[in-house]
């Protein structure tokens, strides 16, 4: 009977040793979520994109307070709406034209926006956002709402936004908050 309990126990200890070694080897990996092509909305591009303005809300910071501030404006826009959603993002990253609070790094770039039929955006950034960006809960906080607000706010088929970094998915954008998840909107953030 000894000898079953000690076969049992070492047996039950070479599978924890096996799985504590899986569980520390995929730690330092971060991955993409996986995205279907299928899942992703049919682009629609055929030659030149007629570029047009349209009236769209976006959503700065201030430096008195932690609010989103929304400030309207006319932008020039393509016929997909992956190129509306980039072009929204731009103007986020250029800046408020009334004094505001850009909610991200100057430097940053999009490297790519996909779309799922369930209303699913992927915004991927540049490791700009992530190395450049302010430190703190508030400020992670803004920045995040600042672009799913923008986002959702001026497109009702935007359900959810997932922010990746350099094409990854990343644990914090700046230690405080979880990007391994998308984001509803939050309009409480948002005063008037």
């Amino acid at each position: 009977m000894e000898y079953k309990k000690l076969i049992l126990l070492s047996v039950l200890f070479g599978l924890l040793i096996i799985l504590l070694v899986l569980f520390f080897m995929g730690q330092g990996k971060e991955k993409t979520p996986e995205i279907a092509s299928s899942d992703l909305l049919d682009k629609g591009i055929s030659g030149q994109q007629e570029m047009e303005t349209k009236p769209f809300v976006l959503f700065f910071l201030s430096e008195e307070d932690s609010w989103l501030h929304k400030e309207e404006r006319e932008i020039s826009i393509g016929t997909t709406l992956e190129h509306q959603i980039e072009r929204i993002i731009e103007e986020l990253i250029r800046g408020s034209e009334k004094g505001l609070l850009s909610p991200i790094p100057t430097e940053t770039k999009i490297r790519g926006i996909y779309i799922t039929k369930k209303g699913v955006v992927y915004v991927d950034f540049s490791p700009e956002f992530q190395k450049d960006h302010s430190s703190g809960s508030s400020a992670e906080i803004s920045s995040i709402f600042s672009i799913v607000n923008s986002i959702a706010y001026n497109f009702q088929s935007i359900k959810k936004v997932f922010i990746l970094i350099n094409g990854t998915e990343q644990e914090t954008l700046a230690g405080h908050i979880d990007l391994r998840r998308p984001f509803l909107p939050r309009y409480e953030l948002i005063v008037d």
